[in-house]
């Protein structure tokens, strides 16, 4: 009986490690989701503050695209290294788009408001991103869909008024799954999927898919020594060709 408790023991064991290591490993960046190229030949990067100050002759020599930038967070927020990031980055051959982080505590119109206030509009521009995910007590107790609806709503459309193009909608699978799933299919979907190609059970399409927290590059020396790595859901064409006449 005892030797049956044992193995029992180690077999349980085994199972849960096989299920905490590739985990933890993922975590640590020793695992990390590597998209064809073939498939994906559009790549690009988000940053923010915390790559630091960024060369941006450097970062974009690299087999980079696009970059989404960090602008602001809420009514009053606005990331310390915006403007130098964005003015420098809009002189590459990259195609530049900034990003607001959702605030659940303050309106949507106001949070419009100061995101508009900090990025100005600029040619070739890509459409402005609301970051929709959890932060803080929300991750535990998150609003309500009927809510953030209505705020998220009027963001949206002010945003939509003063820069002339739909906003694309940034989300974790769960935030996705909470707030967004059966709606908003007139806005184009960036999703954060770390473990697989982002599959909707809605069957909804992604346009951008941030694939790792994990990259290296070079180019910065923040208090971060990774960068998010992301793709396009298209050809180098279809990119091209991406709300180019929205951005005129």
């Amino acid at each position: 009986m005892k030797k049956k408790i044992i193995i029992s023991a180690v077999i349980i064991a085994v199972i849960i490690a096989a299920a905490v290591i590739p985990a933890e490993l993922f975590m640590n960046g020793f695992i990390r989701i590597n998209p064809s190229e073939k498939d994906y030949p559009v790549r690009g990067v988000d940053v923010s503050s915390y790559q630091g100050e960024i060369d941006w002759n450097v970062l974009s020599s690299q087999d980079i695209d696009f970059v989404f930038i960090k602008a602001t967070e809420g009514s009053g927020f606005a990331d310390r290294n915006f403007e130098y990031n964005y003015n420098e980055a809009i002189k590459t051959r990259l195609r530049v788009g900034a990003y607001h982080f959702f605030s659940y505590e303050s309106s949507g119109e106001t949070q419009a408001d100061n995101f508009i206030k900090t990025v100005e509009k600029t040619e070739n521009m890509l459409p402005p991103v609301v970051d929709l995910e959890f932060y803080g007590d929300y991750e535990k107790n998150p609003p309500n869909r009927e809510t953030v609806s209505v705020e998220l709503q009027k963001c949206l459309d002010r945003l939509e008024e003063y820069y002339e193009m739909k906003p694309i909608i940034y989300a974790t699978s769960r935030s996705y799954s909470r707030y967004l799933s059966g709606e908003y299919e007139n806005y184009d979907i960036w999703i954060r999927s770390m473990i697989s190609v982002p599959n909707f059970r809605d069957g909804r399409k992604w346009t951008f898919w941030q694939y790792s927290d994990k990259g290296e590059l070079n180019g910065y020396n923040g208090e971060e020594k990774y960068i998010d790595m992301n793709v396009f859901n298209g050809t180098r064409e279809d990119f091209k060709k991406y709300r180019k006449e929205e951005s005129k």
